[in-house]
């Protein structure tokens, strides 16, 4: 069968969602008895019941649960849909949206700040996570990638430079195990590391295949509580450059080594890349990285 009336269909959605026919009426603007129509047409249209009615409301049967998760995910397509139209404005205004690793927070936030100095205008979004970020669908205007250059469709990649890794320690750890002499002298010392055993970063594929296991004595998710636990003493620990000249804490034990860099890229869809508002952000990023050092050439 064919949906000719997509005002029922949205109508039973919110039915399914809020559970009761004046809750759906209150979201959609329109009056109970409206609701009440809409999902008996739709019901009688199907040939099959949506809903279980009782005194307390609404409850979806097996066919109402497959129209809620249908509904769900047109409502977020829509909304991905407006997040990419946003964007796409001509002035240097409203929602931006970038996206990048936790760890580079460092480089990004300079940025940041120039560009709502120069563009009072801008709301800004900083999303950092792990998973990448599909900038097709609107989740970000804006995405620096570290590792291997992206190659999804339909983006422009662009060079933004390295992400330069050291090794550090505490005062309190360097007092209790001694100062490691360079890369070759450490045997014995203790490492935090990633809980993430298949992470692609660098320097925990160095470690992994240079530092025997054992000497590995504490694991994390993300970079803060690495950071955090290096302070603490418990072991030598793998941080950005960037990161580290904000924690005074921590002491350079081994320098930036070329194997544990990973390389920089800035991504943007190209059904925005030309947009004044991605620009403006791509200019002050990369101003940033090269105030910063991290601009240099892969």
């Amino acid at each position: 069968m064919n949906f000719e009336n997509w005002d029922e269909i949205r109508t039973a959605y919110q039915v399914a969602r809020v559970g009761t026919v004046s809750g759906a009426a209150e979201v959609l603007g329109v009056h109970h008895a409206t609701v009440i129509r809409h999902v008996d047409a739709l019901e009688a249209r199907l040939g099959t019941k949506l809903f279980q009615r009782h005194p307390r409301g609404y409850t979806p049967t097996e066919a109402g649960q497959q129209l809620l998760a249908v509904g769900q995910a047109t409502e977020d397509q829509f909304a991905q849909l407006a997040a990419r139209i946003a964007g796409a404005g001509e002035e240097v205004r409203g929602e931006l949206i970038i996206t990048s690793l936790p760890s580079l927070s460092g480089l990004v936030m300079p940025a940041l700040a120039d560009l709502m100095q120069a563009h009072p205008n801008l709301v800004l979004r900083y999303l950092t996570d792990q998973r990448v970020f599909r900038l097709e669908y609107g989740e970000a205007h804006v995405a620096i990638r570290a590792g291997n250059r992206p190659t999804e469709p339909d983006n422009v990649v662009q060079v933004l430079g390295q992400n330069r890794v050291a090794l550090y320690a505490s005062e309190a750890y360097l007092a209790k195990f001694g100062r490691p002499a360079g890369i070759h002298d450490l045997a014995g010392h203790r490492f935090v590391a990633s809980d993430a055993r298949d992470s692609r970063a660098p320097f925990f594929r160095w470690l992994s295949a240079n530092v025997p296991a054992d000497q590995v004595v504490f694991m994390a998710n993300e970079l803060v509580s690495q950071a955090a636990a290096v302070q603490a003493g418990i072991g030598l620990g793998f941080i950005p450059v960037l990161e580290a000249e904000h924690m005074p804490w921590l002491i350079e034990v081994v320098p930036p080594q070329p194997e544990w860099e990973s390389s920089l890229w800035l991504v943007s869809h190209v059904d925005l890349h030309r947009t004044p508002k991605v620009q403006a952000a791509l200019k002050a990023l990369k101003a940033a990285a090269a105030r910063c050092g991290a601009g240099t050439e892969v």
